[in-house]
């Protein structure tokens, strides 16, 4: 058996190694940032220098009824109003609280 080995699957079930239970689990690089202050933001993250910066960024301007995880579920429900932000946008790395996976092309 190979060492590479990352998961199987048996009786139609995927397994995957332990030491990688807890690692981001959805490809790519694009996230919902929840920032100091209340702000959030979502967008493809990069990190230089101190800053984590978005592209294809978008402002989450409010969500009602469906609380955080319905507007990371659904983000084009009618309940979330998220507006683009064309220059992209960046935040010094110590204000983000926490940041969220998501799909590559979350929100657009």
């Amino acid at each position: 058996m190979s060492k590479d080995l990352k998961k199987i699957s048996l009786d139609g079930v995927e397994y995957v190694r332990a030491d990688e239970v807890g690692q981001k689990a959805i490809p790519g690089k694009r996230a919902v940032l929840v920032i100091d202050r209340g702000w959030m933001a979502a967008g493809d993250v990069t990190e230089e220098n101190g800053r984590v910066k978005l592209s294809r960024a978008l402002h989450i301007f409010s969500f009602s009824e469906v609380g955080f995880a319905g507007m990371v579920k659904d983000p084009k429900s009618k309940k979330v109003d998220l507006r683009p932000l064309p220059n992209g946008f960046d935040v010094p790395a110590g204000s983000e609280i926490f940041r969220v996976w998501v799909d590559d092309n979350w929100g657009l």
